[in-house]
């Protein structure tokens, strides 16, 4: 694994614990899953991209925008969902025909894949990659090398 790669698997373990809270991306008091990587970006590189307006649990759902889609293909780099490695974003779409919005963060990959990741009830876990949890992964992303 390279160094940024496990900076960011790293982090985000720090993480774990954290109760979940819609909206919010505070380590330890709360955060959702969107807060959880918006708390890696500020660990890794500084200030977050861009703001972050208000949403709903709904994410879009009645419009049908990719929201969370559209805001990672703007700041990460997307890469085949074949390609996997540890420190990548994982986009998930929770039911068929719905938009995606989940996101967890790859910790391990291979036969015992993991992922970190904010669960409404349950805040941030590690979790085994199932196939339940795989068959749901839309998009991969991985975190710049750099920003501007």
């Amino acid at each position: 694994m390279m160094p940024a790669q496990q900076r960011i698997v790293d982090e985000a373990r720090r993480w774990i614990g954290t109760p979940y809270v819609h909206q919010s991306s505070v380590l330890g008091a709360g955060t959702d899953c969107l807060g959880l990587l918006r708390g890696i970006w500020r660990a890794v590189y500084g200030e977050e991209p861009e703001p972050v307006p208000a949403y709903t649990l709904d994410w879009a759902e009645p419009q049908g925008e990719e929201r969370l889609w559209d805001a990672a293909l703007r700041h990460l780099l997307p890469k085949p969902l074949s390609q996997e490695a540890p420190g990548d974003v994982l986009l998930f779409r929770m039911r068929t025909g719905a938009v995606a919005k989940h996101l967890g963060v790859a910790s391990a990959v291979g036969d015992h894949a993991r992922f970190v990741h904010a669960y409404s009830k349950y805040g941030v876990l590690e979790s085994a990659l199932s196939q339940p949890w795989r068959r749901r992964v839309v998009a991969r992303f991985e975190f710049p090398e750099e920003t501007d």
